[in-house]
C-alpha cells in the first residue's frame, strides 16, 4: 500500500478535515511544521520541477483522512492482485497443457537461472551470467533473457514462466467454404460413407463448380477427425451410441430401507418347457426385487407376461413382505395395465383419461416410477437376470433345453427336449434362493455379505405397511372400468352380465369392477371411481370365457448434453442431402458416332432375276442415298446383269 502523498493526493480525497484548496493546505502544512519532521516529509525531484514535490507520510494526517486515502487505494491494490491472479493462472495452464519434453526443458532453464543466483552471491552478475551460460552451452543472451522472463513474475510461477513458448506448425490449408460445407454434410449421416468416397465426390464437384483451393485427403481426413466424436456418433451412429459416451448415473441405494423401494421387470428364459396341455415354449418370469439389498422378494412363471402373472407377483410379495412406498416398473403392457397403475400421473403407454380406474398400486399407496424404455441400465433388476441367464438357463437339469440368447448362439444340441414345467419351476425356485443367500456381494449395501442378510438385517427395523383383508382382497382381483347399462345399470364384462339392485341409480355412469380372472363366473364386486364399494353384483348369464388373461436428474444432465451434441452437428452439417446432390456435375450427354457407310437394300430386299432391271427399285435406291447425303451417283452395271 502507498504510504507517501502529495499535496495534490490530499485535495483529491474529497471534503476531509484538511483546508481544500492548495495555498490554504500549505499553509496548514507550515503553520504544522511538517517539513522539518525529516522522518515524515522528504523532497523528491520530479519532472517539469524546480527543487522537487515533498512527500508526506500519512502518519502526519487525521485519522478520517488516513482512513479515505486506505479506502482509495484498496480497489487498485485488489485489481493489481486480480491481475497477478490472472496471469499466474494463464501461465499454469499453458504449462499443464505443454508435453512432458517442453516441461523438462522449463525445469532446465530455471535450473540455471537459480545457478546465476547462487553463483552472483560471490562475484558479478556478468561474471555469474557468463559461467553459467557455459556450463549450460547457451549463450548469454540466451541467458539474460531466461533472466528478465524470471524476473518478471513472482517466485512461484517462474517455471511456467521459463517454458518454451514455440508452437511449432501453425499454418492451415485453405479450403473453399462450398467445398467444406459439402464434405461434411456428405459424411455427417446415418448411411456413415467411407470419407475415400465423399472425397471424390466433392472434387467432382470442386471441378463442375470451380471451387478452388482443394487441400490434400490427409488434410481433409485430419480437420473431419477433429469434430468432436460425441457429434461424429451422433451424424453416423445415432442417439442410441452416442448416449454411450456420457458417463452413467451412480444411484447410491443406501438412502433405502428394506421394502421402502421395489424394481420390477420381465425376464424370458433361453430354455424350452413343456406345458400342461403339451405345448412347448419360452417360459416369462414376473420378478420383484428390493432396491435396498438387491433381494428377489417374490416372482411368478408364467407362458406370457400378462397382468396375470404380474397380479399374482404382487400379491406373493405384499402376502410375505409388505406393502413398498415406491416401485420402479417396466413400462411393458403388462406392468403399465391401467389395473396396476391406472391414476399414475405419467405413463409411457395408453392413453390416460380422467375417468381411468384407479390401479392396485395407487390404491395401496404406493408411488410409481417409469423406467426409461429400451433402456436396461435404469431397471437394476437387470443385473440379476444377467446372473440367471447363467446359473438357471444353463442349469446341468436344463441340458439341451437351452436355446441360446441368440440365432447365432445355437448350441449343437438345439432343441433336443423341453424341461415339463413343474420341473422349471422347482429349479428357479432353488436357484433364486440360492442367488439371494450367496456370499460377497459387493453392492455398496451388501458389503460382503448375501442379499437375504442385508435384506433381513434392515428389515427387521424397518417400518413396513402391512396389507389389510380389503386389501388383499383387492390385490388379489382386477379392476376393469365400465359403464353401467341404462335403465337396469347391469354391467356386462367379458360377455357375462351381473346386476344387483344398488346398481339401480348408477346407470349411466361409469364404475370399476373388480373379479377374478380365473374365475369370471363368480360374481364381480362394484366400485365407484373414487374407490367406494357399491355392492356385489353375481352373474345372471354366463355366456362368455372364464379365463382373463418407469434420476430424474441425471436425465435432466444428459437430455442437456445431447441437446450440446445436436446444436454442434447443427453448426457442423450447414448442407443437406439434397443440397450435396445438387451440386454434383450432370454427366456429359451422350454422343453416337456418326454413321459414314450405308448399306443398299433395293427391291425392298427381293434379288432382281437376271437380266431384269428394276426402275422402281432403283429409284428407291437412289432416294436412301440422296438422304444419306451422296453428292453424287455413278450408277453401273454388274457383268451378266
Amino acid at each position: 500500500m502507498k504510504e507517501w502523498f502529495t499535496v495534490a493526493d490530499l485535495l483529491a480525497i474529497g471534503p476531509a478535515p484538511l483546508p481544500m484548496s492548495e495555498s490554504a493546505l500549505k499553509r496548514h502544512i507550515a503553520e504544522c511544521g511538517w517539513r522539518e519532521r525529516h522522518e515524515q516529509a522528504r523532497l523528491e525531484a520530479g519532472p517539469g520541477r524546480e527543487g522537487g514535490t515533498w512527500h508526506y507520510h500519512h502518519s502526519l494526517f487525521p485519522a478520517e483522512v488516513r482512513a479515505r486515502l486506505l479506502a482509495r487505494q484498496a480497489p487498485m491494490a485488489e485489481t493489481a492482485a486480480a491481475r497477478r491472479e490472472a496471469v499466474s493462472k494463464s501461465l499454469w495452464e499453458r504449462f499443464d497443457a505443454l508435453p512432458e519434453k517442453a516441461r523438462a526443458e522449463a525445469a532446465r532453464r530455471l535450473a540455471v537461472v537459480d545457478q546465476v543466483r547462487q553463483l552472483a552471491a560471490g562475484m558479478t552478475r556478468q561474471c555469474a551470467v557468463a559461467l553459467a551460460a557455459r556450463e549450460a552451452d547457451i549463450s548469454t543472451s540466451t541467458l539474460w533473457t531466461w533472466l528478465r522472463q524470471a524476473e518478471e513474475v513472482p517466485p512461484a510461477d517462474r517455471l511456467p514462466a521459463l517454458a518454451p513458448k514455440h508452437v511449432g506448425r501453425i499454418a492451415t490449408a485453405d479450403i473453399h467454404p462450398d467445398a467444406w460445407d459439402m464434405i461434411r454434410a456428405d459424411w455427417l449421416r446415418p448411411e456413415a460413407p467411407t470419407f475415400e468416397a465423399c472425397a471424390r465426390r466433392m472434387r467432382a464437384a470442386a471441378a463442375e463448380h470451380g471451387w478452388s483451393p482443394i487441400p490434400s485427403d490427409k488434410t481433409l481426413k485430419r480437420r473431419l477427425d477433429a469434430i468432436p466424436r460425441a457429434v461424429q456418433m451422433l451424424a453416423r451412429k445415432g442417439a442410441h451410441a452416442v448416449e454411450a459416451v456420457f458417463p452413467h448415473q451412480t444411484r447410491d441405494r443406501s438412502i433405502f430401507t428394506a421394502m421402502e423401494a421395489i424394481t420390477a421387470d420381465g425376464h424370458k428364459f433361453d430354455v424350452f418347457v413343456k406345458w400342461g396341455d403339451g405345448s412347448i415354449g419360452r417360459p416369462i418370469m414376473a420378478a420383484i426385487q428390493d432396491l435396498y439389498s438387491g433381494m428377489i422378494l417374490a416372482h411368478r412363471i408364467g407362458e406370457s407376461e400378462n397382468w396375470t402373472l404380474v397380479r399374482h407377483a404382487l400379491a406373493d410379495m405384499v402376502e410375505s413382505w409388505g406393502i413398498p412406498e415406491r416401485a420402479t416398473l417396466d413400462n411393458g403392457r403388462a406392468w403399465a395395465s391401467k389395473w396396476l397403475s391406472g391414476g399414475a400421473k405419467t405413463r409411457y403407454r395408453f392413453k390416460i383419461r380422467d375417468d381411468d380406474p384407479t390401479g392396485l398400486l395407487p390404491l395401496l399407496g404406493v408411488q410409481i416410477a417409469w423406467a426409461k424404455p429400451y433402456h436396461g441400465q435404469s431397471k437394476p433388476i437387470e443385473r440379476a437376470f444377467r446372473d440367471m441367464c447363467d446359473d438357471i438357463a444353463k442349469h446341468p437339469r436344463f441340458a439341451g433345453a437351452y436355446t441360446g440368447n441368440n440365432p447365432a448362439a445355437k448350441p449343437e444340441n438345439y432343441g433336443a427336449k423341453a424341461i415339463p414345467i413343474e420341473t422349471f419351476r422347482d429349479v428357479v425356485a432353488a436357484e433364486i434362493a440360492a442367488h439371494n443367500r450367496r456370499p460377497g456381494r459387493k453392492t455398496q449395501t451388501a458389503r460382503g455379505r448375501s442379499f437375504h442378510e442385508t435384506f433381513a438385517e434392515s428389515y427387521a427395523s424397518a417400518l413396513v405397511k402391512r396389507a389389510t383383508e380389503a386389501q388383499r382382497r383387492m390385490l388379489l382381483l382386477a379392476a376393469e372400468g365400465v359403464t353401467c347399462r341404462a335403465p337396469t345399470g347391469e354391467v356386462q364384462l367379458a360377455g357375462n352380465r351381473y346386476w344387483a339392485e344398488p346398481l339401480a341409480d348408477l346407470a349411466g355412469h361409469k364404475v370399476t369392477v373388480r373379479f377374478d380372472p380365473d374365475d369370471l363366473l363368480a360374481g364381480v364386486s362394484v366400485y365407484r371411481l373414487d374407490g367406494r364399494y357399491v355392492a356385489t353384483a353375481p352373474c345372471i348369464e354366463a355366456t362368455g370365457f372364464a379365463d382373463a388373461a418407469a434420476a430424474q436428474e441425471h436425465a435432466r444432465r444428459k437430455r442437456q448434453w445431447m441437446r450440446a451434441q445436436r446444436e454442434l452437428l447443427a453448426a457442423e452439417r450447414r448442407m443437406t442431402i439434397d443440397e450435396v446432390a445438387a451440386l454434383m456435375p450432370e454427366p456429359a450427354p451422350y454422343q453416337a458416332p456418326e454413321q459414314r457407310v450405308v448399306k443398299l437394300v433395293a427391291n425392298g430386299g427381293r434379288a432382281p432375276q437376271p437380266g431384269q432391271f428394276d426402275e422402281e427399285a432403283f429409284g428407291a435406291a437412289l432416294r436412301q442415298l440422296a438422304e444419306a447425303g451422296a453428292d453424287t451417283v455413278t450408277p453401273f452395271r454388274r457383268p451378266g446383269a
